[in-house]
């Protein structure tokens, strides 16, 4: 999967083009307003087939590159916040590599510090991971210029990019890359590569706050852990996304998690839980987030919770914690003893 973010300035980038988003969004069962929510899940697959198809109606064998310049950051989310707070350039990329799970498990980010093309380089490699044979050029050349315009972005002026490498034939013309990049295309196909001097990487990020960048660092590991956690902390992740979505049930869940729903439940029940419990604490945990820190109607609560009505909230308040929701949200249940509870 990937945060729909990383499809943002799409419908955009199309009509601009004179063509209309929606049927080719549609083949690929993606709705345009799906986009506007930028935590929302979609398929890296469909993405992936979505940027090819549209490469080809278009007529537009640069699709991947021309929709990056619609796009910043910011596409990372929270993980943007802990990038642009980092100390130095390194630190920024190494951020990348940890954190990237939280925007795509699928896209992986490697440094080779002995660049086996050119001397005196580090070699920034991206890997899209999707089994069988899949096209992959357009998706790729994307991710290849978002993460060059990132460090453009981190590095300002120390930022010296010597060579790009793409692990496909060119679509256009090396001058289309070149004009791009601001740096030589090399010749012989290999993996989607930034080839960037050492230099750069020891640059200060321009404005970094320490502090920010600590208070994101805290909120990447409590709301999404490690890129190789437990099954019940990637299920807690996925259904604190999918809440209030169609795509929130057992069967949906496991096929985000690319298995099959009975061996979902035989993994939780080995680690004490199950897919219930879990959904129960995380709607525990975000309704008391959203009545006691938000202004929210406790209706809109209801539905973002994926109750089938607000009298579903009540009943559930009252099973938590032996009070209504206006109770709750007026200060009637001590905080520290919610919280608590809340956890399990």
């Amino acid at each position: 999967m990937v945060r729909a973010s990383g499809l943002r300035g799409y419908p955009a980038l199309m009509r601009s083009l004179g063509f209309d988003p929606v049927p080719l969004l549609s083949r690929y069962h993606m709705a345009e307003a799906s986009l506007e929510r930028d935590d929302a899940l979609i398929s890296l697959r469909s993405a992936t087939h979505l940027l090819e198809a549209s490469a080809e109606v278009t007529g537009c064998g640069d699709f991947g590159l021309r929709l990056s310049t619609h796009q910043s950051v910011d596409v990372l989310g929270p993980v943007s916040i802990v990038l642009r707070n980092a100390p130095t350039v390194r630190d920024a990329v190494n951020d990348v590599i940890r954190y990237l799970f939280v925007h795509s498990p699928g896209i992986v980010v490697s440094l080779n510090e002995r660049d086996p093309i050119m001397k005196d380089t580090v070699a920034m490699s991206i890997d899209i991971r999707l089994s069988g044979s899949v096209a992959m050029r357009q998706n790729c050349d994307l991710c290849l210029a978002d993460a060059h315009n990132f460090m453009r972005l981190f590095a300002g002026d120390k930022y010296e990019l010597r060579a790009v490498s793409i692990p496909h034939e060119p679509i256009v013309s090396h001058a289309v890359y070149e004009r791009f990049f601001g740096a030589r295309l090399l010749d012989e196909p290999a993996s989607a590569t930034l080839h960037i001097a050492r230099e750069t990487f020891a640059a200060d990020v321009h404005g970094a706050n320490a502090t920010l960048r600590q208070i994101a660092e805290d909120y990447l590991f409590r709301n999404f852990g490690a890129a190789q956690g437990s099954t019940s902390d990637r299920v807690r992740q996925l259904l604190r996304q999918t809440l209030g979505t169609s795509s929130n049930d057992k069967s949906s869940i496991a096929a985000l998690l690319a298995l099959h729903p009975r061996t979902l439940q035989r993994r939780l029940a080995e680690e004490g839980t199950s897919f219930e419990i879990l959904k129960d604490e995380v709607r525990k945990a975000l309704a008391l987030h959203y009545l006691r820190n938000t202004r929210l109607a406790v209706g809109q609560i209801s539905l973002m919770l994926g109750f089938p009505a607000q009298s579903a909230l009540s009943r559930a308040c009252r099973q938590w914690y032996s009070l209504t929701p206006s109770d709750v949200r007026g200060g009637q249940c001590d905080v520290s003893v919610c919280e608590g509870e809340a956890k399990g």
